[in-house]
């Protein structure tokens, strides 16, 4: 997809503050610091639209980024270790949660994870809730351009059996660096809209 109009509309915490157009949602989760917003900007052709940290933790609302006037990334907050406390943490949580099992547009998670590690106990939690709720995943594993491509097939082993992925849903090898797996994401995206 040629993205030629992204920004972002707004940062909720409420489901009253939700876009209320009929277009769209893919949420994107994934633990702090895995990469979400460097995804986001590869995606929608920008250099800075979301902003990427080196502090974990920098997103604590949802933030909507409305793309092409056609669908809506609704960034969340990371999951994991973020240096916050532990009533913020849950406030996220719940904020996470109705939004997860209450919008009515919301389409996929896009699970951002870490090619280069197994995923965490946190990742297999957020992969089990949306199973639990039917809510379609589509399964990132990036920063494939900071391993060889000749074990991407290995460390895709281990994150489909760490997560144990419905076998249909669709894992994609992507890089924010060089642009892998961008097309085929837009492809799987395209399918949910």
């Amino acid at each position: 997809m040629k993205v030629t109009q992204a920004e972002i509309v707004i940062s909720a915490v409420k489901p009253e503050q939700y876009p209320n157009d009929a277009l769209p949602h893919f949420a994107l989760a994934g633990r702090s610091n895995v990469g979400k917003s460097s995804f986001i900007n590869k995606m929608l052709n920008r250099k800075s639209l979301a902003r990427t940290s080196s502090k974990p933790g920098k997103t604590q609302t949802l933030n909507f980024f409305i793309v092409n006037e056609m669908l809506y990334f609704v960034d969340v907050p990371g999951y994991g270790f973020a240096k916050v406390s532990k009533k913020d943490r849950e406030a996220w949580g719940k904020m996470i949660e109705t939004y997860l099992t209450t919008s009515e547009n919301l389409r996929a998670v896009i699970q951002i994870i870490d090619l280069r590690h197994k995923p965490t106990v946190d990742d297999k939690l957020m992969y089990d809730f949306c199973k639990h709720y039917d809510i379609p995943v589509i399964i990132i594993a990036t920063k494939a351009d900071k391993i060889p491509k000749g074990k991407w097939e290995k460390h895709l082993k281990v994150v489909k059996e760490t997560l144990e992925v419905d076998p249909n849903d669709v894992v994609i090898t992507f890089s924010s660096e060089t642009g892998k797996g961008k097309d085929e994401a837009w492809g799987v995206i395209r399918q949910f809209m």
